[in-house]
């Protein structure tokens, strides 16, 4: 089904790789469409609770394969036709969506990355917005999201001076959630999307949903917006069994619905 990515699902988490090792993943166009079906597909499967993005080999993604670019090119025409497709639809997930940044993330592959709700980091991992390095500016909704994590300052600052971040530096600065050691990198991912797999699917989409609108309504408006969200989890099985649990003193178990 997929050329430039693996996709597979098994026990509720969706695990696509980004599957262009000899090239460090760099994106194609191609890869740009698979990574969009793969997250529609993964969201409209009732089976999958998470979603984990990875990359093969040595590298997460290392931004656009500059193999494809061409100088007479309209850069906005593949925004709009290619990266800004994919970005909106991970966007539009109400799963979790976790970054597994097992080596470099740059340019493009830095805002696939931000777009996903946690970034889990191996101690080969970094960070790069190199956009700056070739004249262009950080795409692909990567200063939406950059900025809120990190603030105005340091976003202009890794985005002007185009300076790699280290896996260390990357947990200290907030772009990333946990740093895991080399030598437990398939464990400690696996427990992680797991965890999340076995948690009130509904309620984290909820939650996600709640926080793009604390950003964009009035707090009157917000605070509507919640009692409506908070309707909405109120029915789920998922609170009955919350509430069950509670009340037998036992660890829920969730359904996701």
């Amino acid at each position: 089904m997929f050329e430039t990515i693996r996709y597979d699902v098994k026990d509720g988490i969706a695990w696509l790789y980004l599957n262009r090792p000899d090239k460090l993943n760099a994106f194609i166009a191609q890869m740009n469409r698979e990574v969009k079906d793969a997250i529609k597909a993964a969201t409209f499967d009732e089976q999958v609770r998470c979603i984990v993005i990875s990359g093969e080999g040595r590298a997460f993604c290392s931004g656009q394969d500059l193999a494809e670019v061409d100088e007479n090119m309209d850069h906005g025409q593949v925004l709009r036709d290619h990266y800004g497709p994919m970005i909106k639809q991970i966007r539009q997930c109400e799963k979790p969506i976790v970054a597994a940044v097992n080596g470099v993330a740059a340019g493009a592959g830095f805002s696939l990355a931000l777009a996903c709700d946690f970034r889990i980091v191996s101690e080969r991992a970094s960070f790069l917005n190199a956009f700056i390095h070739v004249g262009l500016i950080p795409d692909s909704g990567n200063l939406y999201y950059l900025t809120k994590l990190v603030g105005h300052a340091k976003a202009l600052e890794l985005s002007i001076l185009g300076e790699k971040v280290s896996a260390t530096d990357a947990v200290a600065l907030g772009l990333a959630n946990r740093l895991i050691p080399l030598d437990l990198w398939d464990e400690e991912v696996s427990a992680f999307a797991a965890n999340l797999s076995t948690l009130p699917t509904k309620a984290i989409g909820l939650i996600k949903r709640s926080l793009k609108f604390a950003t964009e309504l009035t707090f009157e408006d917000y605070l509507e917006q919640e009692a409506q969200a908070q309707r909405i989890a109120g029915l789920t099985i998922d609170h009955r069994e919350g509430i069950h649990a509670f009340m037998e003193k036992r660890k829920p178990v969730f359904s996701g619905q």
